[in-house]
């Protein structure tokens, strides 16, 4: 499972993996790496079944850490954590008085967007006297596969966490016109809310141009309108955003 979303969102991704030839193994431990002429072969012990896998590179992705170690932090007395990100509070600074710090380093999101908004969000506080914090940013990125998805604000599994009444609506992307006219139609569009006070809770698209379509959520959201806006508006055929307002008049109850 994708760790940061919804069972269906990685069920999904995995079956489009799964279309386009990709053999996906999971809860596999390699257990041996060799060479043999122009291929690589990797010996994986997979839920106690070991396998052989063979093919022409290897990728390995182990997770990154901060490039923090070689800055004399120790010796300006600015804290770490246990992992080397560097530790800022609300507004990115440090415990020292006058230093700040922006970016990966931080841990504070680790995409290029979210490194940009540090930036503003130090600027506004040293140079505007405006007080903007990291805590009003909402969590939006994109996973760019093929469709992409495009993710902001809390998922379903986090929103019934919460205990809180939320309402959810979907729609597959085989009932998006747009996507029928490209013939991509893989995917669906999600979206919860909170069925109190109307508000968008977050949002999971995964389909054509949906990292360009959960903005017109994702703005709504920092507007702290609720979802009858979006509902209400009239877009324009033929896109994929023109589901939208579709999808939030189909919403239902929340359930485990």
């Amino acid at each position: 499972m994708i760790q940061r979303e919804d069972r269906d969102v990685s069920d999904e991704i995995r079956a489009i993996f799964e279309r386009e030839g990709i053999t996906i193994r999971t809860n596999a431990k390699p257990v041996r790496l060799a060479k043999q002429n122009d291929e690589i072969i990797v010996t994986a012990d997979c839920a106690g079944h070991v396998e052989e896998i063979r093919g022409s590179h290897l990728l390995f992705a182990t997770g990154r850490r901060p490039n923090t170690d070689d800055l004399g932090l120790d010796k300006a007395g600015v804290e770490v954590d246990a992992r080397g990100y560097i530790r800022v509070n609300d507004q990115l600074q440090t415990n020292v008085p006058g230093i700040w710090a922006l970016g990966d380093c931080n841990g504070k999101g680790a995409f290029t967007h979210t490194s940009y908004n540090d930036f503003e969000i130090v600027a506004a506080n040293l140079l505007d006297n405006d007080p903007r914090r990291v805590s009003d940013r909402i969590q939006a990125y994109a996973l760019y596969i093929d469709p992409p998805l495009g993710r902001a604000g809390m998922t379903e599994a986090e929103v019934l966490k919460s205990g809180r009444k939320a309402l959810v609506g979907k729609r597959p992307m085989t009932k998006v016109g747009r996507a029928v006219e490209k013939g991509e139609t893989q995917g669906f569009m999600k979206i919860v809310v909170d069925a109190e006070t109307r508000e968008i809770l977050g949002a999971a698209l995964l389909g054509t141009g949906c990292d360009e379509v959960i903005h017109s959520i994702l703005d709504v959201m920092y507007a702290k309108a609720p979802y009858t806006v979006i509902q209400r508006a009239m877009h324009i055929h033929p896109t994929v955003s023109e589901l939208v307002p579709t999808m939030l008049g189909e919403l239902q109850p929340l359930s485990a």
